[in-house]
C-alpha cells in the first residue's frame, strides 16, 4: 500500500512556490565577527515559511524554509544559550518557531562555500499540538546551568489560557505546567528570564490590564493536565515533577490604565521595565518591582507606572520593543515611531501600506530597525547619533562620517545696506539654482546674481551681475555643463526682471573663481509681464523660452557669438524671436519641454492643462517672426492634473509616430500621455498617484546599464512643509527635510544614486539652508538605507487573480491581482529561489473602491456582417486585419460600480532608452535622455477607460422626465444610433420606471464578477470589447466599450434574476460555412453565470452582439475619437467642482446639419431606416409582457435590425439632457437555468478553453466546473453540433426545450441556437471536494484545480466520462483564499496561483 502511494506521489507532484504576503515574525541572528561582518542575518516569518536575508548584501535572500503546513508563523525565538561553534564550520544555532497551537524546534546550520553562505534548517522535534494558541516561547536554563550542558535547557511555552508549559529539550518531552490563578483569555504574553527561578511573565488580558507573575516553590505537586489533543501513553500523563520540585504562579502586580485590548508587551533587557501597546492607540511604560514576597491575587491592585503615555498613532498599535534609551512602536496606521523613554517622539516612518505594520525590530549593535506588515514588505532603516560644530560663520552638522550628511546655513550679503526689520527696501532671495553639489546660484530682488561655492567650513560668494532696485529679478533658469571631474564651470544663466528684460549670463572658469564670459540682454515683455524663463536641454543654449501671465510663450534664438561683458546692452541683432505660442486657456505656463526629434513643444499651465505645439526645424532655424504671428496648440488636454498646477514636463519620442509625455503636478500625481502625430490627439494613458507627496515637482529616473531601466525611479516633491525624495520602485523614503513648503525659494540636486547623492536648499528667515548628503561612488562602502528586502504588495486582501501571458515565448508571464485596497498590480513570478522578481502598481480604482474581479482579454474575434461582401482572404477564429494592432485588455470591476479597462501595448525601446549615457546628474531644470518611465518596458499596460455612475445623473434624469413627456407626447423614440454618424439618446415618458431606476443608481451597489471578449468587424478599424458585469443588486448587464473612441454603451440586460451573480464565464463558438477552407463567418456568444442561490444559467447573446456590431459598422471613426479622458482620483481632479472633458465643450457647438438632423430626429422621421417610432401604448404593452414572461417583445421584433443600445458616457449626458435608463434596452431571457446545482452560492465558475476542448467533426464539447459554499465541485458538459447545411441560412431564432429551468437530476436538455444544436449534460457532483467553501476552480478539459477556505489546492483528473478523480493535494500558506487561476507551461506542467491574504504559486507536474 505504501509503495502504491509513493508511486502515485511521484506520478502527480505539487510543488510550492514562495508565499507573497504578510510578514508576522522577525528575528535577528548575529554571526561571530570573524565569520561575517557586523550586520546580522534577518529571519522573517511569512505565511508558513521562514526567509533568511543577509543584511550585509542588499536584497539577498539566502534561503527559505517551509516550517508548517498551512499554519502561519507567529514567532521565531533564538536560543542565545546554545551556539555550537565548532572548528572548522559549520556553525549551528537552535531556534523555536511557533504558530497558532504548534511549536517546533530546529537547528540552523551555517556554512560558507567560497563567498556564498549556505544555510540548512534541520527539524529537531515537533511538540504536541496545544489546546490553546501559543503566544510566546522562551529558552531557559535549569537552576542556572551553563549553555554547554544541553541536558539542562528548558523551553517555556506561554498559552492564551494564561498558563506556561515546560519542555525538556534533552528528553524531548513536556514535563510540567504552571497555571496562573487568573484563568482568563489573553491577547498577548511575554516572558523574560534566563532560568526558571528568574522567569517573569507579563500577560495582557481581555480586560485591558496586564498581570505580572512569576514562579514560586511549593511542596505539593498536582498531577499534570496535558495540553495535547492526543496524549495516550505519553509522558505528560504521568505527573512528572520539575527537578524534584513543583512551582506555582505568584502575582507580582496588576497593571491597569489601558482603555483597550493589549496587543503586545516587551521587556527591557534587565527585566525591570516593560512597555505595552494597546487598542487605545497608546503605548505605556511600566516599572516592575519584583518584591518576591508572594502576595496573592486577592490583594489590592498594585499600579507600577512610570513615564508619560506615548500618544501619536492614529490607529491601533500592534507591536513594540524597548531598549535602554529607545522605544519603537508600530501600528495599524502604517507608521513606525521612535520614542525616548521620557515620551519624546524622535522620528516617524511611514512607508508601508494597507492594514498596518505588524512587527518592528531593533538591533542596538548595528542600529538597524526592521519593520514588516501586511503588504509583505520588509523595510530596513538605520538610526544615527548626531553632532555639530561651527567655523568661520558657517555651521553644519554630521550624523555620522559614513553618511556624510551636512547642513549649511549662511546669510546673503547685504548689498542694499538696509538694517532692521524686513520692509520694501530689504534685499531678499528670489531664486535659487544648484549647478552641482557644491555650488549654487542666488538671485535677489535688487537685481543681483551671486555664485556660491560651499564646502565644510568654507563659503565663497562671487558677484556675477549687479543690478538695481528698480529691476528686481523675478525668474531664473540654469543650463549647466559643469563637470566635477574637470573642476571647470560652464553655466548658462537666464534671468528676467520686473521690467520685462531678459539677460543671458555665460559663466566659465574654475569652481572657486567663476567669471562672466559673455552676457546678452534684450526686452522680452512689457513691464510686469515677464514671469518665467525656461531652458530646454534638448535644444541647447541657443534657444530660450519666456512666459507671460496670459499663457503666451515666446521662443528666442540667440546669436552665434556673444558680446563681451563690457557691452552688456540691449542689441536686437544678438537675439531674435522665432515663434510665439498662445494657449487657448489664457492661463500662465509653468513648465515646458521640447523635442526636436518629435517636433513638438509641450507645456503645462497653472490650471493643470497640458498643451502640445508644433516645433518643426523650419521654426527653429527659419527667419524671425513678428510678435503678432501666433501659433496655436495642435492638441491639448484639459485638467490632466485637475485644477492643480503642472510642475514639470518631460517628453520622449518613439518610433511609432507618437510622442510620449510625462507630467507631474501639485495634485501629487504623475501623469502619462501620448500625442498621436496622425490623429493629432493627446491621449491620457496612465497615472501614478504618489500618496506620500502632496506635490510632485519632478521625477528622476536613474539609468544603469547593468539593471532594468525602471529600477531606479524617484519622485521629488513636498508633503505639507517637508521636502521628500521618494523611491517609487522600492517604496522607501530617501530623504525628508523640514523646510516650510514649496512656496519658499528652493532648489534641489540629485546624482546617480539619490540615496547618497542629494542636495536641497531653501530660504527661511533671510537665511539660506542647505542640506547635503553626498558620498562619492568611490568612497561609498556602506549600504544604502532605507532598504526594502521584499516586494511591496497589496496592503489588503486579494479578491481576484489572473495570469497574463508574455509577449513571446521568451518573456516571463505576469500575474494580475485586484485587491480590497482598490489597486490592480502586476507581479512577475520566476521559478527559483527568489520566485517573485518584481511587482508594479498598475493603477487604482476611482476613490480607492475595492477591486472585486479581473478579466484578461487576449483573443480578438472577427465578425463578417455581410456575406455578399466577404473578403477574399480567409479569416480564422483569431484572425486579424492586416496592419492593425490587436488590443489586449485587462478589465477590472469592483465597488461603486466602477469598471476600468487597461490596454496592453507592445513597443520597442528607442535608441535613447537602450543606451546608457549622457550626464550623470539631474536637477529641476530638466533631464538628459529619455525620462519617461512609461516607455521603459518592452510591454506595458496603460489606462484605457473608466466608467462609473456619476452623482449628478439622477438629478438630471428626474428634472428631464416631465419635459420629455411634454416634448414627445405619446411617442417613444427607441433608437440610439443613427446612420448620420451622430449618437443620440433614448427619450421616453414612463415616469414610474424612471424613478425606480434612479433609486438603484443612488444605492452603493458594487460589481461582483466580470467576463469580457473582443470582437472586430472584418476589414475595419472598429473593435468592440463586450463586457458582461454582475452587480450586487441582482442584475447582469452586457456593456460595450467602443475602441478606439473609448465610448461606453449598455447593450442588453440579462433577466430575470432572483439573486446576485457571483461568477461569470463566456464561451464563443465559431460558426463554419460548408465551404472551402472552412471560412469563419461569425460566432455563437454564450455567457454562463453562477448565482448566490446555487443556480447556473446559460445566456445566448449572439443576436445582441451582431446587431450592435451591425450598427457601429457605419460610424465614422474619426468623429468619435475623444482623447480627453483621465481616471478620477478624488484628489485634485475634482477640486470642489464637477470635472468636465473637452468633448462636452465641443458638443455645445452644433453645425447646421446637426441641428437639422436633431429636428428630424425629434419629429419622428426615419433617417435611412435607423429610427424606430413606437407609441406609448405599444411601449406600455411591451412592459407588461416583460413583467409576465421575463422577456421583452422587442427582443423578437424588428429590433434585431435596430437594436437599442444605451449610451453611458457622462460627457454627453450633461449636455444632451438625456436619461440613461434601461428603457429600450433589450432584456435577454436565459437559455437554460440549472437550479440547485449547489446548496448555496456558486463562488466560482470555469469553462474549458476552446484550444483544449474535445472536437469531433462539427461537434464541440465543453466542460463547466463550478464550486460553491456547500464545499462541492460540480461538473457540467454541453455539446454544440452544427445543424444541417439546408438549415444554415434560415432566419429563425428558436429555443426548443421542455422547460426554461430544470434540476440537476434531469440527465439532458436539448436546445437549438441559431445554426447549432446544444445538448447539456450533468455529469458529476463531488459533495465534499473541500472541507470548507470552494473559492476557485480552473480546468482545461483534462486537469481540474480547485481551492477553498481549507487552504488546500486539489488536483483532479477529468476522465473521458466527465468523472473527477483526485490525484494530489497540497496545503498552501494563503489564508482565506479568494481566487485561483492556472496556466499550462508545457506538457503535463501547470502553474497554479492562489490569492487571498497574500498570494502563492504552486507548480503541478504529471508524468505523461
Amino acid at each position: 500500500m505504501t509503495t502504491e502511494i509513493d508511486r502515485q506521489q511521484q506520478q502527480w507532484h505539487l510543488q510550492r512556490g514562495h508565499y507573497l504576503g504578510e510578514v508576522s515574525a522577525l528575528c535577528f541572528l548575529h554571526l561571530p565577527t570573524n565569520k561575517s561582518n557586523s550586520l546580522p542575518l534577518l529571519l522573517a516569518g511569512t505565511g508558513s515559511e521562514i526567509l533568511v536575508y543577509d543584511l550585509a548584501t542588499p536584497n539577498t535572500l539566502l534561503a527559505s524554509f517551509q516550517v508548517f503546513e498551512g499554519t502561519r508563523v507567529h514567532g521565531i525565538i533564538l536560543d542565545h544559550h546554545f551556539a555550537l561553534q565548532s572548528t572548522p564550520p559549520p556553525l549551528s544555532f537552535q531556534l523555536a518557531v511557533f504558530g497558532e497551537r504548534r511549536v517546533k524546534l530546529f537547528n540552523l546550520h551555517f556554512t560558507t562555500h567560497s563567498l556564498q553562505p549556505a544555510l540548512q534548517l534541520t527539524l529537531l522535534h515537533t511538540l504536541p499540538k496545544f489546546t490553546h494558541w501559543v503566544l510566546d516561547v522562551c529558552f531557559l536554563n535549569k537552576n542556572g546551568a551553563t549553555s554547554s550542558n544541553q541536558g539542562h535547557l528548558w523551553l517555556a511555552i506561554g498559552c492564551t489560557d494564561n498558563s506556561v508549559w515546560f519542555w525538556d529539550i534533552f528528553t524531548l518531552q513536556l514535563v510540567s505546567q504552571v497555571q496562573c490563578a487568573d484563568r482568563c483569555l489573553l491577547y498577548s504574553m511575554r516572558m523574560w528570564g534566563r532560568d526558571v527561578e528568574s522567569l517573569l511573565v507579563a500577560s495582557g488580558t481581555i480586560y485591558n490590564e496586564i498581570i505580572v507573575w512569576k514562579l514560586d516553590f511549593q511542596n505539593h505537586s498536582p498531577v499534570l493536565r496535558s495540553p495535547a489533543e492526543n496524549q495516550t501513553n505519553s509522558a505528560m500523563d504521568k505527573g512528572v515533577r520539575l527537578c524534584g520540585q513543583q512551582y506555582q504562579a505568584v502575582h507580582i502586580c496588576r497593571l491597569t490604565g489601558h482603555e483597550g485590548s493589549i496587543f503586545r508587551i516587551a521587556w527591557l533587557s534587565g527585566g525591570s521595565k516593560l512597555v505595552s501597546v494597546s487598542d487605545d492607540r497608546s503605548a505605556r511604560i511600566w516599572v516592575v518591582n519584583n518584591r518576591g514576597d508572594g502576595f496573592s491575587c486577592t490583594q489590592d491592585v498594585v499600579h507600577d507606572f512610570v513615564g508619560p503615555v506615548l500618544f501619536g498613532h492614529s490607529a491601533r498599535v500592534w507591536d513594540c520593543c524597548i531598549f535602554d534609551d529607545l522605544i519603537i512602536t508600530a501600528g495599524e496606521d502604517c507608521t513606525c515611531r521612535m520614542w525616548e523613554l521620557d515620551g519624546t517622539q524622535l522620528k516617524v516612518i511611514k512607508e508601508h501600506i494597507g492594514r498596518g505594520v505588524w512587527r518592528c525590530l531593533y538591533d542596538p549593535i548595528s542600529s538597524l530597525i526592521v519593520t514588516a506588515g501586511f503588504d509583505s514588505a520588509l523595510k530596513v532603516y538605520q538610526m544615527h547619533a548626531s553632532s555639530s560644530k561651527s567655523s568661520k560663520g558657517c555651521t553644519w552638522s554630521k550624523e555620522d562620517l559614513i553618511d556624510r550628511k551636512e547642513v549649511f546655513t549662511f546669510i546673503v550679503p547685504n548689498s542694499s545696506g538696509h538694517i532692521g526689520l524686513m520692509d520694501s527696501k530689504s534685499e531678499y532671495v528670489r531664486c535659487l539654482h544648484f549647478s552641482r553639489e557644491d555650488s549654487l546660484y542666488v538671485s535677489t530682488n535688487n537685481g543681483y546674481l551671486h555664485h556660491v561655492q560651499f564646502d565644510v567650513g568654507e563659503v565663497k560668494w562671487t558677484e556675477l551681475v549687479r543690478g538695481n532696485e528698480d529691476e528686481p529679478i523675478v525668474c531664473m533658469d540654469l543650463l549647466s555643463y559643469s563637470s566635477k571631474l574637470s573642476g571647470g564651470v560652464e553655466d548658462w544663466v537666464a534671468i528676467g526682471n520686473g521690467k520685462g528684460s531678459m539677460m543671458i549670463v555665460h559663466v566659465v572658469g574654475d569652481i572657486s573663481s567663476p567669471k562672466v564670459e559673455h552676457t546678452l540682454a534684450w526686452s522680452a515683455e512689457i513691464e510686469r509681464q515677464l514671469l518665467g524663463t525656461y531652458w530646454c536641454k534638448a535644444l541647447g543654449f541657443r534657444f530660450i523660452f519666456t512666459a507671460d501671465p496670459r499663457g503666451t510663450v515666446k521662443l528666442w534664438r540667440l546669436c552665434d557669438s556673444f558680446a563681451p561683458v563690457s557691452h552688456s546692452i540691449e542689441r536686437s541683432d544678438d537675439v531674435c524671436l522665432i515663434a510665439t505660442y498662445v494657449s487657448c486657456s489664457n492661463t500662465r505656463i509653468m513648465c515646458l519641454d521640447a523635442s526636436s526629434e518629435g517636433e513638438v513643444l509641450v507645456c503645462g499651465d497653472i490650471r493643470g492643462n497640458i498643451l502640445v505645439f508644433p516645433l518643426s526645424k523650419s521654426i527653429l532655424f527659419g527667419m524671425p517672426v513678428s510678435s503678432e504671428t501666433e501659433t496655436f496648440p495642435l492638441s491639448y488636454f484639459k485638467g490632466a492634473h485637475g485644477i492643480s498646477s503642472v510642475c514639470s514636463i518631460s517628453i520622449a519620442s518613439s518610433s511609432l509616430g507618437q510622442v510620449e509625455i510625462r507630467s507631474t503636478g501639485q495634485d501629487g500625481c504623475i501623469c502619462y500621455l501620448e500625442h498621436n502625430k496622425v490623429w493629432r490627439g493627446l491621449e491620457f494613458i496612465g497615472m501614478k498617484k504618489v500618496k506620500e507627496l502632496s506635490a510632485v515637482r519632478s521625477v528622476f529616473q536613474s539609468v544603469d546599464c547593468n539593471k532594468d531601466l525602471d529600477s531606479g525611479e524617484y519622485a521629488i516633491g513636498f508633503a505639507s512643509s517637508d521636502f521628500i525624495i521618494w523611491n517609487l520602485t522600492a517604496e522607501t523614503k530617501v530623504a525628508k527635510i523640514a523646510c516650510g513648503g514649496w512656496r519658499r525659494p528652493h532648489s534641489y540636486y540629485v546624482g546617480d544614486v539619490p540615496e547618497t547623492n542629494n542636495c536641497f536648499a531653501f530660504m527661511k528667515n533671510e537665511i539660506i539652508h542647505i542640506h547635503r548628503h553626498w558620498v562619492p561612488e568611490s568612497e561609498c562602502e556602506s549600504e544604502l538605507y532605507p532598504q526594502n528586502l521584499c516586494l511591496q504588495f497589496h496592503g489588503r486582501e486579494i479578491h481576484s487573480v489572473c495570469f497574463i501571458a508574455g509577449e513571446s515565448d521568451y518573456d516571463l508571464d505576469w500575474i494580475a491581482t485586484g485587491s480590497e485596497d482598490g489597486t490592480v498590480r502586476l507581479t512577475r513570478y520566476e521559478p527559483g529561489r527568489q520566485n517573485w522578481s518584481t511587482s508594479q502598481l498598475l493603477g487604482e480604482h476611482v476613490g480607492g473602491s475595492a477591486v472585486r474581479s479581473l478579466c484578461f482579454v487576449s483573443k480578438i474575434y472577427t465578425i463578417i456582417l455581410d456575406l455578399s461582401y466577404m473578403p477574399g482572404e480567409v479569416l480564422r477564429l483569431n484572425g486579424t486585419v492586416e496592419g492593425l494592432e490587436n488590443p489586449f485588455l485587462l478589465i477590472s470591476v469592483g465597488a461603486k460600480r466602477v469598471v476600468t479597462a487597461w490596454k496592453r501595448k507592445f513597443r520597442a525601446r528607442n535608441k535613447r532608452e537602450a543606451t546608457c549615457g549622457g550626464l550623470g546628474t539631474r536637477n529641476e531644470n530638466g533631464f538628459y535622455g529619455s525620462s519617461s518611465s512609461a516607455i521603459s518596458s518592452s510591454s506595458i499596460f496603460q489606462w484605457l477607460s473608466t466608467d462609473m455612475p456619476t452623482k449628478d445623473r439622477n438629478d438630471e434624469r428626474s428634472q428631464n422626465t416631465e419635459n420629455e413627456m411634454e416634448d414627445t407626447g405619446n411617442a417613444y423614440i427607441a433608437s440610439e444610433i443613427v446612420t448620420s454618424d451622430k449618437l443620440k439618446f433614448s427619450k421616453n415618458g414612463n415616469r414610474d420606471l424612471e424613478a425606480s431606476l434612479a433609486d438603484k443608481v443612488e444605492n452603493d451597489w458594487r460589481y461582483l464578477a466580470v467576463t469580457a471578449f473582443l470582437v472586430r468587424i472584418a476589414d475595419s478599424r472598429i473593435s468592440v470589447c463586450f463586457v458582461v458585469v454582475a452587480s450586487s443588486d441582482a442584475t447582469v448587464t452586457l456593456r460595450a466599450l467602443l475602441l478606439p473612441s473609448q465610448l461606453w454603451f449598455d447593450v442588453a440586460i440579462l433577466s430575470p434574476l432572483s439573486s446576485p451573480v457571483l461568477a461569470l464565464q463566456h464561451v464563443i463558438v465559431p460558426r463554419h460555412l460548408p465551404l472551402e477552407d472552412n471560412l469563419l463567418v461569425g460566432s455563437v456568444y454564450l455567457v454562463i453565470s453562477g448565482s448566490t442561490d446555487g443556480s447556473i444559467a446559460f445566456w445566448d447573446l449572439s443576436k445582441d452582439v451582431e446587431d450592435f456590431m451591425q450598427q457601429v459598422s457605419s460610424l465614422n471613426l474619426k468623429d468619435y475619437i475623444d482623447w480627453q479622458r483621465r481616471p478620477r482620483t478624488g484628489r485634485g481632479s475634482q477640486g470642489g467642482r464637477r470635472w468636465r472633458t473637452l468633448g462636452s465643450h465641443f458638443m455645445k457647438k452644433k453645425s447646421g446639419n446637426e441641428h437639422e438632423r436633431e429636428s428630424h430626429f425629434l419629429k419622428g422621421k426615419k433617417d435611412n431606416g435607423s429610427l424606430l417610432i413606437r407609441t406609448k401604448e405599444k411601449y406600455d404593452k411591451d412592459m407588461q409582457n416583460d413583467a409576465e414572461y421575463g422577456t421583452s417583445e422587442i427582443a423578437h421584433s424588428e429590433q434585431h435590425t435596430h437594436a437599442c443600445c444605451q449610451f453611458r458616457d457622462h460627457t454627453f449626458v450633461s449636455e444632451q439632457k438625456a436619461d440613461e435608463s434601461s428603457i429600450g434596452i433589450r432584456k435577454v431571457a436565459p437559455l437554460h437555468v440549472s437550479y440547485n446545482v449547489h446548496q448555496s452560492g456558486v463562488n466560482c465558475l470555469y469553462v474549458s478553453d476552446i484550444k483544449d476542448m474535445a472536437v469531433s467533426g462539427n461537434r464541440s464539447m465543453y466542460y463547466v466546473l463550478s464550486g460553491g459554499d456547500d464545499q462541492a465541485l460540480n461538473c457540467l458538459r454541453f455539446d454544440l453540433t452544427l445543424k444541417a447545411v439546408s438549415q444554415l441560412y434560415q432566419n429563425s431564432y428558436e429555443v426548443h426545450s421542455n422547460s426554461q429551468a430544470e434540476t440537476v437530476n434531469n440527465p439532458i436538455q436539448t436546445y437549438e441556437i441559431q445554426n447549432h444544436l446544444m445538448k447539456l449534460f450533468s455529469l458529476q457532483k463531488v459533495k465534499s471536494a473541500h472541507s470548507s467553501a470552494v473559492k476557485g476552480v480552473w480546468t482545461d478539459g483534462n486537469w481540474v484545480f480547485s481551492t477553498g477556505l481549507d487552504q488546500r489546492v486539489r488536483c483532479w483528473n477529468l476522465d473521458q466520462h466527465g468523472k473527477l478523480i483526485e490525484r494530489a493535494h497540497l496545503v498552501v500558506s494563503v489564508t482565506e483564499p479568494e481566487a485561483l487561476d492556472a496556466q499550462a507551461c508545457g506538457s503535463q506542467h501547470y502553474q497554479i496561483t492562489v490569492a487571498g491574504r497574500g498570494m502563492q504559486v504552486v507548480e503541478f507536474f504529471a508524468s505523461s
